[in-house]
C-alpha cells in the first residue's frame, strides 16, 4: 500500500513539473499597419516625360515587390530605363501585415531620352516605334545549313550542336518562308505572319536583358507551330545570340523531348 502511494505521489509530482516547465506562449495575431488606400507609391522620372523612372513604395511597415512589366524587382524602389513610349502600368504586390494586396500606379512615358540596353535596338531597331521584321536565315527549302533545327536538351551551351539538321536536310517548318515583328509602338508588340501574304497575329513580347530571355506571348515565334518538331508551346527563349544582323534563340525542352534553335536574320527592306 505505501509503494503504490509512493507511486502515486511521484506520477502527481511529475505532471506538476512538466505543467510548470511549459512555455507561456502569448499568441500574437498578425494585424494591418494600414489598407491599400494608405499604401503611397511615387514614380518620378528624371526628366519631364521621360523614360528613366524610379518606382518606389513610400509607406512605413509595408514590404513587397515592384513589377515593372519587363521584370520583378524584390524591393521598394528600383529605377528603370523604360523602352515603351506611351502610358504604362507599374504594379507593386505587398503585405499589409495580416493580407497581401496589389496596387498599381500609371506613368506616361513621352520620350526615349535614356539610352536602351543594346538588345532593344538590335531586336527592334532604332526607330523604336517602327519596329523590326525578321525571317528564317536560311531556306525556306532545304538548302544544307543550319537555321531550324534539333539540339541537345537542357543544355544553351550546345545550342549549336545540331543532332538532326531538319530545315537544312529535308524537313523545314510550315512557316519557313514566314515572318515576324517587333516594335515598341505603345507597348511591346509582336506581330506573326505564318507566310510572306498571310495575316498578321498580335502578341506581346518581354525582352530579359539580364538574363538573356525572350518570352513571346500569343502567337509563337517562327519555327514553333504545334507538331512541326520545333514546337515550344511555352514561348519563352533563351538568346544564344544577339545582334543587328542575327539572332539565334533556343528551346531547351521542344518536341521529342530535345532542344531546338532558331536562327533569323532581319528582313530585306
Amino acid at each position: 500500500m505505501k509503494i503504490h502511494k509512493i507511486i502515486n505521489l511521484l506520477m502527481a509530482s511529475l505532471v506538476l513539473l512538466l505543467v510548470a516547465c511549459e512555455p507561456n506562449i502569448d499568441e500574437e495575431q498578425l494585424k494591418n499597419t494600414t489598407d491599400v488606400a494608405g499604401v503611397e507609391l511615387v514614380a518620378t522620372q528624371s526628366t519631364a516625360g521621360g523614360n528613366k523612372i524610379t518606382l518606389e513604395m513610400v509607406t512605413p511597415g509595408i514590404t513587397g515587390y515592384w513589377d515593372y512589366n519587363l521584370g520583378k524587382a524584390l524591393t521598394n524602389k528600383v529605377t528603370v530605363v523604360y523602352p515603351i513610349p506611351g502610358k504604362s502600368t507599374f504594379t507593386f504586390t505587398g503585405t499589409l501585415g495580416a493580407e497581401f494586396f496589389t496596387k498599381t500606379i500609371d506613368v506616361q512615358v513621352d520620350q526615349l531620352d535614356s539610352p536602351l540596353d543594346q538588345d532593344w535596338y538590335d531586336l527592334v531597331s532604332e526607330d523604336t516605334a517602327a519596329g523590326k521584321t525578321w525571317v528564317f536565315d536560311g531556306g525556306p527549302t532545304p538548302d544544307g545549313r543550319l537555321w531550324w533545327f534539333m539540339s541537345a536538351p537542357f543544355n544553351p551551351d550546345g545550342a549549336w550542336g545540331a543532332w538532326w539538321n531538319a530545315a537544312g536536310e529535308c524537313c523545314p517548318p510550315s512557316d519557313a518562308a514566314g515572318n515576324m515583328k517587333f516594335d515598341l509602338n505603345g507597348a511591346a508588340n509582336f506581330t506573326y505572319k505564318s507566310g510572306p501574304s498571310a495575316t498578321g497575329v498580335a502578341g506581346s513580347f518581354v525582352l530579359d536583358v539580364a538574363n538573356q530571355m525572350l518570352q513571346v506571348n500569343g502567337p509563337n515565334i517562327l519555327g514553333a507551330a504545334i507538331n512541326d518538331g520545333g514546337d515550344n508551346p511555352s514561348g519563352l527563349y533563351k538568346i544564344i545570340s544577339l545582334t543587328e544582323d542575327q539572332m539565334v534563340l533556343y528551346a531547351e525542352n521542344a518536341a521529342w523531348a530535345t532542344g531546338w534553335t532558331y536562327v533569323f536574320k532581319p528582313a530585306a527592306n
